[in-house]
């Protein structure tokens, strides 16, 4: 009974060899890589081993099971994959990622920063007015000189005119011709470029500086406007390259010339005063120009040689930086900044303004420019 039992195991391990050495003979031979130089040693014989020889002869230790054991290490043998996202390519990329979000973190910070310089700014405006009402209140000065003298008799804007303005800048479609003037075609997406918080494009910078111009030929002093692209066609060719841009006007009999300067991303200008015969630069950020100075006196220079065949006297004329201007407290008023100063310069008026007033002009600048005129 136990030799019979035996031998059935022994049958049945037997079978399960053989066909796996089938299998894989074919495996190999399908995969071009049947190389071995001794073949396994087919089994002949399905004769169990004697009773006394236990798991068979030492000869059959070293023949097909061992051979198919090798033969099922080669087969199964995992083929090395090279990994391209290794710790280096994570390492940089990590890197990208915190750059990104450092340089977000960054402007967040910095618009929450202005945001809240100008909340600082109107809660000084606000307590200001407070206390000159309650000078009013008091007897010292009527309420609406309190109020007349903070705000600088600036014009108001009644409920209506807010109005208007709320549906200029979102009562319909972006690319709508809201006005067209001077040449230029201001479309709603132009004018929500004033905006709380918003850049001002050329198209509204050019479109209000015309209005100056037009202002001033009813009033004194008379000015002459370049658009915002006289001044890099100015450093690029020189006064040749825009011989063409005063064929139809003399500079020299008007008071002021004024020129607004982009310089990238910020908003500047440039006023030319014939009378005192200066060049002034004013930058809401307090920053200098020289450069733009002296490059402009050179074209008046030229200018001059060429319109009155003399040269002009350099030496009379001063480049001057402005610092004491009202200052620009946060990233995005400078354009608006840029048109109040060259609105209150076009009528020899000082500066009566600052930081928490832009909301209001901006507003007044729709007004004015939707109506084309002047408040």
């Amino acid at each position: 009974g136990i030799n019979a039992e035996y031998g059935k195991q022994w049958y049945q391990r037997r079978v399960r060899e053989r066909t796996t050495c089938d299998g894989l003979e074919r495996t190999k031979l399908a995969a071009g890589r049947y190389m071995t130089s001794t073949p396994a040693r087919p089994v002949t014989s399905m004769s169990p081993p004697s009773s006394d020889s236990g798991t068979g002869s030492g000869s059959e230790a070293s023949g097909p099971v061992y051979q198919n054991k090798r033969m099922i290490k080669e087969v199964t043998k995992k083929q090395t994959w090279a990994n391209p996202f290794d710790s280096k390519w994570l390492e940089n990329w990590h890197k990208i990622l915190t750059e990104n979000v450092s340089a977000t973190e960054k402007q967040i910070a910095e618009t929450k920063r202005s945001l809240e310089d100008a909340k600082q700014i109107g809660l000084k405006r606000h307590d200001s007015l407070e206390k000159l009402v309650d000078k009013g209140l008091l007897g010292d000065v009527s309420e609406d000189e309190a109020i007349g003298e903070e705000l600088d008799s600036f014009p108001t804007l009644t409920e209506e005119m807010m109005e208007e303005v709320d549906k200029c800048i979102s009562g319909g479609p972006m690319m709508e011709t809201l006005v067209d003037a001077f040449n230029i075609a201001l479309t709603r997406k132009d004018i929500t470029t004033l905006k709380d918080l918003t850049w001002l494009n050329d198209e509204v910078i050019n479109f209000y500086f015309n209005l100056l111009m037009e202002r001033s030929k009813k009033v004194e002093p008379t000015i002459h406007i370049f658009n915002t692209f006289f001044y890099p066609r100015l450093l690029k060719v020189g006064h040749q390259g825009l011989a063409r841009w005063t064929r139809r006007v003399d500079l020299f009999a008007c008071d002021l010339i004024m020129i607004p300067i982009h310089l990238g991303m910020h908003w500047c200008l440039a006023a030319i005063d014939m009378r005192a015969k200066t060049v002034t630069y004013y930058d809401s950020l307090l920053g200098d120009n020289h450069q733009c100075t002296t490059a402009l006196r050179d074209y008046i220079a030229a200018e001059h040689l060429a319109k009155k065949k003399k040269p002009l006297d350099i030496a009379e004329w001063k480049c001057i930086i402005r610092k004491d201007l009202p200052e620009q407290l946060n990233g995005c008023d400078c354009g608006v900044f840029t048109c109040k100063y060259a609105e209150y310069i076009s009528q020899d008026k000082p500066f009566d303004f600052d930081q928490s007033d832009m909301p209001y002009f901006r507003r007044r600048m729709i007004w004015e420019m939707v109506h084309k005129t002047l408040l």
